[in-house]
């Protein structure tokens, strides 16, 4: 049996991106995406050779229609699955240009923190959101 380290590493990124009155931006997956209609941080995977920043503002564009200025990271997870092994990294993010649409998400929503809880996650995001919540991995 191999281990989780001989599983190839597919690294995503995530956006945290805030507005005025203090709500994260979410999306929600399509009906035929991995993961099927669960929420997350909107972002997707890092391609060979872009940078972190770079995937993120590609795939802001591509699925909600909006430029973004990455601040900093902010949290880095990873999770092992049957295939592979997830790196997230979430980037504390601004819009700088457009305003959200769904291009390639079923759904986005602006949410305040506390209702976060709300909202099925996959894991990986669900480290995100436990963060932001105060909540810690020991308890």
């Amino acid at each position: 049996m191999s281990s989780p380290q001989d599983l190839p590493l597919v690294t995503v990124v995530a956006a945290e991106i805030v507005d005025s009155h203090g709500r994260y931006l979410i999306a929600q997956r399509n009906a035929h995406a991995v993961m099927p209609l669960l929420w997350e941080f909107p972002g997707g995977r890092v391609r060979s050779g872009e940078s972190e920043q770079d995937a993120l503002n590609r795939c802001l564009l591509a699925t909600l229609g909006v430029r973004i200025s990455c601040d900093e990271p902010r949290l880095a997870v990873e999770r092992v699955y049957d295939q592979y092994r997830l790196r997230l990294v979430a980037w504390a993010c601004t819009i700088t240009e457009g305003q959200p649409e769904c291009r390639y998400v079923n759904d986005y929503r602006w949410v305040p923190p506390a209702q976060l809880t709300h909202f099925d996650f996959p894991p990986a995001d669900q480290a995100t959101v436990d963060r932001l919540l105060g909540f810690t991995a020991e308890g």
